[in-house]
């Protein structure tokens, strides 16, 4: 199966080719902003590097969210874009499982926690285990999210990697609770992981929509939709 998948959500933007598990092209690129200057051209370098025609992919993957809201509506307008031209299934990943994904492979743990701040004192969380999510996506007070993520760890010694530019603090504050935790480098999610979990999901019945866990900051003057 080769697929495109991409992501704009968070502080990076980044683009993979996959041919089942073969990676056949990578970018990644940290950026607060300018992601969609940035993903159209990148997009365009990691099909030359694979040597693929936009017809000869078979899927298309995307970050759904959490994420900024720009961030998020960019990534999700290109690919419904391709999506439209290619006929191609498009499958919608969160933010958080494409990190907690990449935290699993890293440290070798079978069990994941991704805290990410979103800011106001609140932080995006999910809990995954045996790469199954046990803590859905969800955003709450720091305090709250790392109580949802220890109440559903019944064994405290078995190790939980940690993601998320909260993961560090996350994973302290677990360790003095007494649970095993792990510390990763990964505080954005890689398009390289969301290919590899779209790639086993099940074709889509339809389009993938944001995961907005919080209203937009911008608000459409009253009377415009």
């Amino acid at each position: 199966m080769k697929l495109l998948a991409i992501d704009t959500a968070l502080g990076a933007c980044s683009a993979a080719v996959l041919d089942g598990a073969a990676v056949l092209s990578r970018r990644y690129e940290p950026m607060e902003r300018g992601h969609a200057e940035r993903i159209a051209p990148m997009v365009q370098e990691v099909m030359q590097e694979a040597g693929l025609a936009f017809g000869s992919l078979d899927r298309l993957a995307v970050t759904v969210g959490p994420g900024t809201f720009t961030g998020q509506r960019v990534g999700l307008a290109f690919m419904r874009g391709l999506h439209l031209a290619l006929r191609r299934p498009l499958i919608g990943v969160t933010s958080l499982r494409a990190m907690a994904e990449a935290a699993l492979v890293q440290t070798g743990a079978s069990r994941a926690a991704v805290m990410h701040d979103a800011r106001r004192g609140e932080a995006y969380a999910t809990f995954v285990v045996n790469r199954c999510v046990v803590v859905p996506v969800q955003i709450a007070t720091f305090a709250d999210a790392v109580r949802a993520i220890l109440d559903a760890a019944p064994s405290l010694e078995e190790p939980v990697a940690f993601a998320g530019t909260a993961g560090r603090q996350a994973a302290q504050f677990c360790h003095a609770q007494g649970m095993c935790a792990l510390e990763t480098d990964i505080s954005t999610p890689d398009a390289l992981w969301v290919g590899r979990l779209a790639a086993a999901e099940p074709e889509p019945d339809c389009i993938p929509r944001p995961l907005y866990l919080r209203p937009p900051d911008a608000r459409l003057p009253a009377g415009i939709n």
